[in-house]
């Protein structure tokens, strides 16, 4: 059990688990979810963790098939400038290896911003927590287990 499905079991909220075997070789986990549970790319996202104006960390959650906007995400956070943030700061705050970073039961709790994309989707799916485990919920349990907003965040 990992610490985005406590998270979610805590707050009561309505969820589901989907499990895969995850491939190391994919070169994108997202992607890889999205072909090994047969969903939609649109409905799985991936948590990707920024840093702020080199000071402060924030999570950005959008499409797996999408390009994260530095631009909008730094905007989004009030911050002038957002680049991501290093491999080793992510797992330290999150708690979580690359490829399986949750938005959900983060070390620490920092700001995060999902896709505005998701509000048109009934669920989505995030990682649960490690590689090969997907967390499925609505978006607005999403944001409020996260304390999170909506936001532009795609490159077009």
């Amino acid at each position: 059990m990992t610490p985005a499905i406590k998270a979610a079991e805590k707050a009561k909220v309505k969820f589901q688990i989907h499990e895969y075997s995850h491939d190391p070789a994919a070169e994108s986990y997202g992607l890889e979810a999205a072909e090994k549970l047969g969903l939609a790319p649109q409905q799985v996202f991936k948590t990707l963790v920024v840093s702020l104006d080199g000071k402060s960390l924030a999570v950005a959650v959008l499409p797996v098939e999408q390009q994260l906007s530095m631009k909008l995400v730094a905007r989004a956070a009030g911050a002038k400038k957002a680049e991501m943030a290093e491999k080793n700061a992510v797992m330290r705050s999150s708690g979580y290896v690359l490829g399986g970073v949750s938005p959900l039961g983060q070390k620490k709790s920092l700001p995060t911003f999902l896709h505005n994309s998701a509000e048109s989707e009934a669920t989505i799916y995030v990682s649960a927590g490690r590689r090969g485990l997907e967390i499925e919920l609505t978006p607005q349990d999403l944001l409020q287990l996260t304390r999170g907003k909506f936001a532009p965040l795609a490159a077009e």
